[in-house]
């Protein structure tokens, strides 16, 4: 890359923990938030919800030296949807944890929201909703059933002001955004940015489709909802949704010593290919040219990562396929782990990708690697984590997100020893 990039500030707002301590103790437990939706009888479908966050409870807990923050923040977001809400959190809580205050953030900082129709539940009440009552209609839905408007919600809330959009690619949304975000700080286009990846909702509509396709789990295992989420496992039986939003601060190392930020990280490597074909079915072949152009920019080989991130969702053919693309890339080489982090999660969707990028920094800095909780009959000859965690010399991550329409990304994330 042309230049260093560092991370200075990670942030998550998951059910399993809405700051960065609390996720990594939650990840190396081994700790599930994966439970049944209520509500919805014998049929309804597993998740890992943000049931019950409100705004203000989250201003209680992490704004409570901040009175005047924590007033913007319910004026700005209190009646925007769910991603908007999630990502004005987590924006606020990296910027702040790296000491970046409004004045410095105006100039040079790019922001890049991750994900695209991210608010389908908010569009799927308020068509209902206008169905039964035209006149209750918000004009404010002009706004909020936009995606921009997390641009315009953090912006106001952080006060960037240079370069800003949202980044879409399905479920590698997250992990493209990183990808960029390195890409504008390496090149010198931005001194810094803040990458967002709000929590995406569903509607009903696309969860159902989801369940026909046979992509979500939702028949094994009910007696114990977190036991679904099998990724590797030969009785997984598909995905289980989840809600997350992260943020990253990247910035140029250089910059970041020079005003003596904590450097939490570095990202040293990315690669993202296509398969040039439209669909759900994974390409091995496509994943494995991600995984090695993202080592390729890094400098570095395969012998080199001590440990992989998969995007390991527990959808049959996905996993089988990510674990051929993983031997094609490491051979048959057993020095290195591998992990998923969707059975604590559950899959977050748009924001899987950065939630599992903040999931690889907090277990390179804990210098142990998370288990894979469901794990009884593995799937190939992988050397995947057992089923508790387990302390590693660790240096060197490749973090997986591979979505539908055939898209492939990796990056490679470092910390210094």
């Amino acid at each position: 890359m042309p230049g260093e990039v560092a991370v200075t500030a990670a942030s998550v707002l998951t059910p399993l923990a809405d700051d960065l301590d609390g996720f990594t103790a939650a990840l190396l437990a081994g700790r599930s938030a994966v439970t049944l939706a209520p509500g919805d009888g014998d049929d309804g479908l597993p998740v890992a919800a943000l049931a019950g966050f409100r705004l203000a409870d989250w201003a209680q807990r992490h704004l409570r030296d901040d009175p005047a923050t924590a007033a913007r923040l319910r004026k700005v977001a209190g009646r925007a949807a769910l991603p908007a809400r999630t990502a004005a959190c987590v924006a606020l809580r990296a910027v702040r944890d790296c000491g970046l205050t409004p004045d410095r953030l105006a100039d040079g900082t790019a922001l890049i929201v991750a994900g695209s129709n991210l608010a389908l539940a908010h569009q799927a009440e308020t068509v209902l909703g206008h169905a039964r009552n035209p006149g209750r209609l918000r004009a404010s839905y002009a706004l909020t059933h936009l995606d921009v408007d997390v641009v315009g919600t953090v912006s106001e809330l952080t006060g960037v002001r240079g370069e800003g959009w949202t980044l879409g690619g399905a479920s590698a949304s997250g992990t493209l955004a990183l990808v960029q975000a390195a890409r504008t700080v390496a090149a010198g286009w931005a001194e810094r940015a803040l990458v967002v990846a709000p929590a995406a909702e569903l509607s009903p509509v696309e969860c159902e489709s989801f369940r026909r396709t046979g992509a979500m789990a939702h028949e094994n295992f009910r007696d114990a909802p977190r036991r679904m989420c099998r990724p590797f496992d030969r009785d997984r039986q598909g995905f289980v949704r989840g809600e997350g939003a992260a943020a990253l601060v990247l910035e140029r190392a250089e910059a970041a010593r020079e005003r003596g930020a904590d450097v939490l990280a570095e990202i040293t490597g990315h690669g993202q290919r296509l398969d040039a074909r439209r669909g759900t079915r994974p390409d091995a072949e496509g994943q494995a040219a991600a995984m090695r152009a993202a080592l390729a920019v890094a400098g570095i080989t395969a012998e080199d990562i001590d440990y992989v991130n998969a995007h390991g969702t527990g959808s049959v053919l996905g996993d089988a396929t990510e674990a051929a693309s993983l031997h094609q890339v490491f051979g048959e080489r057993t020095t290195y782990r591998v992990n998923s982090t969707k059975p604590l999660t559950g899959h977050c969707l748009t924001s899987a990708g950065l939630v599992e990028a903040v999931a690889v920094i907090a277990q390179l800095r804990a210098q142990a690697v998370h288990p894979n909780p469901n794990l009884e009959q593995p799937l190939g000859q992988l050397p995947l984590a057992g089923r508790r965690a387990e302390r590693l010399p660790l240096r060197t991550a490749l973090s997986n997100s591979f979505a539908f329409g055939g898209i492939n990304a990796s990056v490679v994330i470092r910390i210094q020893p």
